[in-house]
């Protein structure tokens, strides 16, 4: 490769990775703690589990669960009901002031067994809260998210550049050689690029997976453009519904109508997944992919009869699927293990780059200075 070549990958190398540097810093620093989330949440206190009960114990009907939770709340509107993937024994239900709103929120886990109330976790702070607020958007919304998806960007550009301006690099020197009788400088170089080379896949698909769940706010909003609106078409300019049929059986007509899924997540009349005028039920499979796909089905909340069912389409599919990727939370505990390691890794190559562009920087000004002074005496 010609030198000039190498030098314009050099120059993209090293701006494209002094820019989003701090901020992979950050972002592989609030990742580690995301990694074992529920682990903190649980030592911490902060999630409740349900007791143990024989296992043929029957779930108590979804009507129950909802009047227990509203019980609580009664001035609130019931917005959302989930429940995690490996966890079929509880509901976590959210109520707001209208549908849509997202101000003081109020959430109810109930177990699924026996509809009690368990806890009103509070997902809006503690460290977990902190944490993933900063890796996701800054708390600065949108525009936080679009930004760290920029510097995303930027990951890979760097990581591409590095992958071509190493592979001269190791022609003199044997794969994952450090010179460690050399000087530091040297030593600090191999370890960059050796940890560099090592990660590469892994950083390659955490900061690919980034940059796409940096968009998930606009592809989901599009989704509700492109395939909702057109699922509730058919009841547009309707009235509102005064009364609503029971949840228990839009519930039964939903898995009726996907009996190989499960129930993962259900939107309530009036918010923004659904419509005033439905249930919406979102099914996933039970595989470590498919359960992470959710295929919406529509129950008209009056007659609790189907109303619409379809595939999520590929830009959807890509978003959901790519969110467990990300965080590495879909292989147990040994992916965790395995996310963890490669997590600091990175931040050994991120820290070990930027400390020798600093001392590159701080022998080059007395050097410039020199020239100056040389300059000025003649």
């Amino acid at each position: 490769m010609r030198i000039a070549s190498l030098k314009t990958w050099a120059w993209v190398h090293k701006w494209s990775s002094l820019v989003c540097t701090a901020f992979m810093l950050l972002l592989c620093l609030t990742g580690l703690p995301l990694i074992f989330a529920h682990e903190i949440d649980h030592l911490l206190g902060n999630e409740v589990e349900a007791p143990e009960l024989p296992a043929n114990t029957p779930y108590a009907s979804m009507d129950k669960l909802l009047q227990n939770a509203k019980a609580l709340y009664p001035n609130l509107v019931t917005q959302f009901a989930f429940r995690e993937i490996d966890d079929d024994k509880t509901w976590t239900i959210s109520l707001g002031k209208t549908a849509t709103s997202e101000d003081d929120t109020k959430f109810v886990k109930l177990d699924a067994r026996t509809a009690k109330v368990l806890q009103e976790p509070k997902f809006d702070e503690g460290f977990i809260h902190i944490m993933f607020r900063l890796h996701v958007d800054l708390f600065a919304g949108l525009p936080g998210m679009l930004f760290l998806g920029l510097m995303g960007v930027l990951l890979v550009v760097a990581i591409i550049s590095g992958v071509v301006l190493y592979a001269p690099f190791m022609r003199k020197l044997e794969f994952g050689e450090i010179r460690r009788d050399r000087t530091p400088k040297l030593k600090r170089l191999d370890t960059h690029n050796f940890l560099g080379v090592v990660t590469l896949v892994w950083a390659l698909v955490v900061g690919t997976t980034g940059v796409i769940n940096a968009w998930a706010d606009l592809v989901i909003k599009y989704w509700q453009f492109d395939q909702m609106s057109a699922m509730t078409a058919p009841y547009k300019g309707l009235p509102p519904p005064k009364t609503f049929g029971s949840l228990q059986a839009a519930v039964d007509t939903a898995q009726a109508r996907e009996p190989h899924m499960k129930l993962g997540f259900i939107a309530f009349p009036g918010t923004d997944f659904s419509s005033p005028h439905h249930y919406g039920m979102f099914m996933r499979g039970d595989s470590p992919i498919t359960s992470r796909l959710f295929k919406p089905v529509l129950i008209d909340a009056q007659t609790e009869k189907l109303t619409d069912s379809r595939e999520v389409p590929w830009y959807l599919a890509t978003l959901l699927i790519s969110q467990p990727l990300h965080f590495g939370d879909y292989g147990g505990m040994p992916l965790k293990i395995i996310w963890t390691i490669l997590d600091i890794f990175t931040i050994v190559v991120l820290w070990t780059g930027l400390m020798l562009w600093w001392k590159k920087r701080k022998q080059y000004i007395p050097d410039i200075e020199s020239k100056i002074r040389l300059s000025e005496a003649y």
